[in-house]
């Protein structure tokens, strides 16, 4: 195996403020994307480069390919940055072969240093493999306690590792990949959405309740067919390739080389539990979950908020880009004109020049900045996503109104996070959450809105073409699906819950 890159060894009471830190965006914070091509002849590395830069919303941390060459051995790049800053064209051309395993990464656990980006890539008796995880583990500390004997070569912080080493382990225990995959899977409790290189072809597996997407397609002819397996379908559009079906909770497949059919069989049963919030927020708009784009999804639940939330004014606004849809919908349903009064700067992404204390308390608006000419003496509804902590908004309903709107009614299609996530999306303790602690009458106070709602929680299961019952709404309602240790639990919980979450 070769390695691209240097690697490092793993040794108001509603908001905190912590002047000496970067502020946090006021929103959940991203789920990974992972990405893999098995396609004879063709430049796997490149394919893969695109479907990243197709899932770079999914986490802007680090990027990485890794791929398998024809004689099975591993060439790896990884390395802070969005995709194109890690990667070039130069070395791309580098990376021949066959297969090829991707990932974009943002943190959840495990820090941000290069040594956690992945893929993971181990060697066994049966060769490397090229791992990528997309979601979060409740029993990461569990595992490295059984793993303290191989705690010296544990490279990075992150749970992915810990996945990996257990499929090490079940490989040199003299198991085959796919009865290794399945027993290493059986060891790990929470979200894995995983894809997995292998000398034997390619692995994609999803966790019983499926609380990340994963999905697969092929490109070509199906008796010779190049499969394509991405967290979302945007990763299969941008490349050309047919979308074919999810990967399903508690599925694994084996795709190999020349295949017309991959070998599909169930690992484990669980009630499903897709994450609600990859349908309201994470994933990207033109993606399709249960047979449509998401985009008809926000627009319906748009829908929706304006049905249960009606109010009297003169324009709707979306927050760029997540609200738009929703707007969009509540445009549609109350017959208020849409338009655009917030202007997104689209070239800001992660930075680690962060303004300083004095720039942010004088407003400054790197990522979005207001119209005057569309908002002045206009009574404003602005859309948007979610609120986490409340921090961002109350500041853009202050540029709204030094923008000259006379009234500004927000409204949220979501409900109330009043709950954090503890598989895959990165949210601040509960104490941290506005919800969580202020009724909704004092969170409109602290915003400085006129009137502030949000989607009910039926209306935002109803608006789906799926199951209620097979989603996770955790973050909304405390229901966690998953059981977890006690530990783990009160690492985010607090023990009395006040605010909204006291009366859900």
């Amino acid at each position: 195996m070769q390695n691209e890159n240097s690697s490092c060894t793993a040794n108001g009471p509603v908001v905190v403020e912590r002047p000496d830190q970067p502020e946090r965006p006021d929103k959940p914070e991203e789920a990974c994307g992972v990405y893999a091509v098995l396609a004879a002849g063709q430049p796997v590395a490149n394919l893969t480069y695109f479907g990243l830069y197709a899932l770079q919303h999914r986490g802007q941390e680090s990027a990485g390919i890794a791929v398998f060459d024809a004689e099975n051995k591993v060439r790896l790049h990884k390395d802070m940055g969005l995709v194109s800053q890690v990667f070039d064209q130069a070395m791309l051309e580098r990376m021949p072969g066959d297969l090829a395993i991707g990932h974009n990464r943002y943190s959840t656990t495990g820090s941000s240093k290069v040594c956690n980006a992945q893929p993971v890539v181990l060697m066994t008796r049966s060769g490397p493999f090229a791992l990528s995880h997309n979601g979060n583990l409740v029993n990461a500390t569990e595992l490295r306690e059984e793993m303290a004997d191989i705690a010296s070569e544990l490279t990075s912080t992150t749970d992915s590792e810990l996945i990996a080493f257990a499929l090490q382990s079940a490989v040199n225990g003299g198991l085959d990949w796919d009865q290794a995959i399945r027993q290493a899977a059986g060891r790990c409790r929470g979200a894995f959405s995983l894809v997995i290189g292998t000398p034997e072809g390619l692995f994609a597996l999803r966790d019983g309740h499926g609380i990340r997407p994963l999905v697969f397609g092929h490109m070509g002819e199906l008796d010779q067919a190049q499969w394509v397996v991405s967290s979302e379908t945007c990763g299969l559009d941008i490349i050309g390739a047919s979308f074919d079906d999810d990967v399903k909770p508690g599925e694994i497949i084996h795709f190999r080389q020349g295949d017309s059919t991959p070998s599909r069989s169930e690992w484990c049963l669980e009630p499903h539990k897709l994450c609600v919030f990859e349908m309201i927020y994470f994933a990207r708009p033109d993606s399709r979950f249960f047979g449509e784009s998401l985009y008809s999804y926000r627009v319906r639940i748009g829908e929706t908020l304006a049905r249960e939330t009606p109010v009297d004014a003169d324009i709707v606004i979306g927050v760029p880009d997540s609200g738009i849809p929703a707007a969009i919908g509540y445009s549609q349903f109350s017959g208020i004109p849409f338009a655009d009064g917030l202007i997104k700067n689209r070239y800001v992404g992660r930075t680690f020049i962060q303004p300083t204390q004095a720039m942010r308390e004088a407003g400054i608006r790197v990522k979005l900045n207001p119209l005057p000419d569309v908002l002045s003496g206009k009574r404003v509804v602005v859309i948007d996503d979610s609120i986490v902590r409340g921090t961002t908004s109350r500041k853009l309903v202050a540029a709204l109104r030094d923008a000259g709107a006379t009234a500004v009614h927000m409204r949220i299609s979501s409900p109330p996070v009043t709950h954090p996530c503890f598989y895959g999306i990165d949210t601040d303790t509960q104490d941290q959450l506005i919800a969580a602690r202020l009724t909704l009458e004092e969170i409109a106070a602290h915003l400085g809105v006129d009137s502030l709602a949000y989607l009910s929680k039926q209306g935002m299961v109803d608006a789906a073409k799926a199951n209620s019952n097979n989603f996770c709404s955790a973050c909304f309602d405390g229901a966690y699906p998953i059981e977890m240790e006690e530990a783990v639990r009160s690492s985010k919980l607090m023990l009395e819950p006040a605010g909204i979450a006291a009366t859900l």
